[in-house]
């Protein structure tokens, strides 16, 4: 391997929350990442998100080649992160804004907390 090379193995389609360790009382903002193995972009968001973990949402990253709905709604957009929210028909997704691949991570941590707290669908 050449230097500054980093292998990462496949993910499955499905990762379990990464949560926060701290006990809140509240339930925790849920986010969905849809990505793909391979893919630079979904790395370098998914490492800014899981960096922001100190905040107190659930991240979940689903691996878009796993199902075909997921690969025809997304495969020319990944990284898409979604917020979940609860409506009266049940959970639903709404993207948020995309971040630029170089948006600091402080841009990334500030756009989680625009969104914390905000679960459920008005």
């Amino acid at each position: 391997m050449s230097p500054g090379y980093r292998y990462l193995p496949p993910r499955p389609y499905y990762s379990p929350p990464v949560t926060n360790p701290a006990v809140t009382d509240q339930p925790l903002t849920q986010f969905v990442l849809y990505s793909k193995p391979g893919c630079h972009l979904c790395e370098g968001l998914e490492e800014k998100l899981a960096a922001a973990r100190h905040l107190p949402f659930e991240l979940e990253v689903r691996d878009i080649t796993t199902r075909d709905d997921w690969f025809q709604r997304y495969q020319y957009e990944i990284p898409v992160l979604c917020q979940v929210t609860q409506a009266e028909s049940g959970p639903q997704e709404m993207p948020l804004p995309r971040l630029s691949p170089r948006a600091p991570q402080a841009r990334v941590e500030q756009l989680i907390q625009t969104y914390l707290g905000q679960s459920k669908a008005e």
